[in-house]
C-alpha cells in the first residue's frame, strides 16, 4: 500500500485552458480520500493524472516517495473502478476477474486463489461461473470492484462507481465498499462523487474542489478534512453551502458587538444574532453573511431573530419536513428550515427563526472569520 503526495498540480488543455491548478494535497496510507466539488470541477480528471490516463501539465506526483509523472499507468501500482461496468460479456466473473493476472502472466494455482479470495470478501463466490448479463447492476459493480482487488495495487481509484445503480442499490452497494475498507484498513482509495451521502459515510477525509476567485473555469482544492470537520467548520461560502443537504442558509447583515463571541444584526432580522465565533474590533461594522443550517433553524422565541418569512413550500418527507419561505427576489435562494418528523400543514404560515450561537456561522467575504 501506498503514500500519495501531490505538489502543485496543475492541468491544461490545448495550451490554454487550465482547468486545475495549485493542487496540493497528501494522502496517507490507509486512507480513503473522496473528491467532491460542482459537475465539472475535473474531479475525474484528477483522478486520471493519478492513474497516469491524463498527462499531468504540471507540477509533481509522488507514490511512496518517488515522482511518477511519466510512468505508464501499467507501472504505478495502481486499479481503477469506473463508472461504467466494462466486464467483457463473453466472460465468466471468474474469467474477467482473472484477466489482469492471465496477461501478466500469474500462475494459475495464484491466479485461482486471489480470485477465490477476492469472491470471497465480494460475496460473489456463487457467482464465480456465469456471465455478466446473469448478474444485477450491484453484483457487476463487485465484479469490477473484485477485479480490482486481485491485482492487489499500491492505491485503489474510485470514479463514480455507483452512479449507474439505482436508489436502493447504491445504499447496499455503499455498505459494500464500506465494509470492503474495513477489511482491507491498509488499503489506500480515492474515490470521486457527486454524492454527498456518499462522501460523508465512506470518507476518512474529503477534498473539496472550488473555482479559484476571478477564475471560474480555475478548480483548485477549497477545504480538505473529515466530514464532519468540513460539516461544522467550512472555511467557506462555497463549502458551507456545498456540503449538507439541503444547503446553509446565508443571511445578509452586520457586525454589531465583537470578541469571544460576534454579534450580528441581519437585515431580515429584527434585534440581532450572536454567534461563538469570535470576531476582532476592526470587523465592528463589517458586512457578513451569518450561515444557518436548516436542521439548526429553530422558532425564535423574543423579539430578536435572523429571519422572518411565509411558509411558500412544504415537503413532508416522514422523517422530517421542510418548509421553504417565499424568496425576496426571483434569483435568490429560499430560505429552508428543516423540521423533525410530521409537522401540521403550516403553509402560508409566518415565522420568525433563530439558531443556537454555536450553529451560527459568520463569513465575510465569503471566508469564515474561523479560517482568517
Amino acid at each position: 500500500m501506498a503514500n500519495l503526495k501531490l505538489t502543485d498540480v496543475s492541468k491544461v488543455y490545448g495550451g490554454e485552458v487550465e482547468v486545475l491548478k495549485d493542487i496540493d494535497l497528501d494522502i496517507k496510507q490507509g486512507e480513503l480520500i473522496v473528491f467532491v466539488g460542482p459537475s465539472g470541477c475535473g474531479k475525474s480528471t484528477l483522478l486520471r493524472m493519478i492513474a497516469g490516463l491524463e498527462k499531468i501539465s504540471g507540477g509533481t506526483l509522488e507514490i511512496d516517495g518517488e515522482v511518477v509523472n511519466d510512468v505508464p499507468p501499467s507501472e504505478r501500482g495502481i486499479a481503477m473502478v469506473f463508472q461504467s461496468y466494462a466486464l467483457y460479456p463473453h466472460m465468466t466473473v471468474r474469467d474477467n476477474m482473472a484477466f489482469a493476472l492471465k496477461i501478466a502472466g500469474k500462475s494459475k494455482e495464484e491466479i485461482d486463489e486471489r480470485v477465490n479470495a477476492a469472491a470471497k470478501k465480494l460475496q460473489l463466490t456463487e457467482y464465480l461461473d456465469r456471465l455478466p448479463k446473469a448478474l444485477s447492476g450491484g453484483q457487476r459493480q463487485r465484479v469490477a470492484i473484485g477485479r480490482s482487488i486481485v491485482r492487489d495495487p499500491k492505491v485503489y481509484l474510485f470514479d463514480e462507481p455507483l452512479s449507474n445503480l439505482d436508489a436502493a442499490l447504491r445504499v447496499a452497494t455503499r455498505i459494500e465498499i464500506a465494509q470492503l475498507k474495513e477489511q482491507m484498513p491498509d488499503s489506500t482509495m480515492i474515490y470521486v462523487t457527486h454524492d454527498q451521502v456518499e462522501a460523508m459515510t465512506l470518507a476518512s477525509r474529503i477534498v473539496v474542489l472550488d473555482a479559484l476567485k476571478n477564475n471560474g473555469h480555475k478548480y483548485s482544492i477549497g477545504q480538505v478534512g473529515t466530514p464532519l470537520e468540513l460539516y461544522e467548520t467550512p472555511n467557506s461560502e462555497f463549502v458551507a453551502r456545498f456540503i449538507g443537504s439541503p444547503a446553509m442558509n446565508l443571511l445578509a447583515g452586520e457586525i454589531v458587538g465583537t470578541g469571544e463571541t460576534t454579534t450580528i444584526k441581519t437585515e431580515k432580522g429584527s434585534g440581532t444574532i450572536t454567534s461563538n465565533v469570535p470576531s476582532k474590533p476592526e470587523d465592528m461594522g463589517a458586512k457578513v453573511n451569518i450561515g444557518i443550517r436548516p436542521e439548526d433553524a429553530v422558532a425564535a422565541e423574543g423579539d430578536d431573530y435572523a429571519y422572518s418569512g411565509v411558509v411558500e413550500v412544504e415537503e413532508r418527507l416522514g422523517e422530517v419536513t421542510l418548509l421553504y419561505f417565499k424568496r425576496d427576489a426571483p434569483e435568490h435562494d429560499p430560505v429552508i428550515a428543516k423540521l423533525p418528523g410530521i409537522q401540521p400543514n403550516l403553509r402560508n404560515q409566518r415565522f420568525a427563526l433563530t439558531a443556537d450561537p454555536s450553529k451560527v456561522h459568520v463569513f465575510r467575504n465569503g471566508v469564515s472569520l474561523l479560517y482568517r
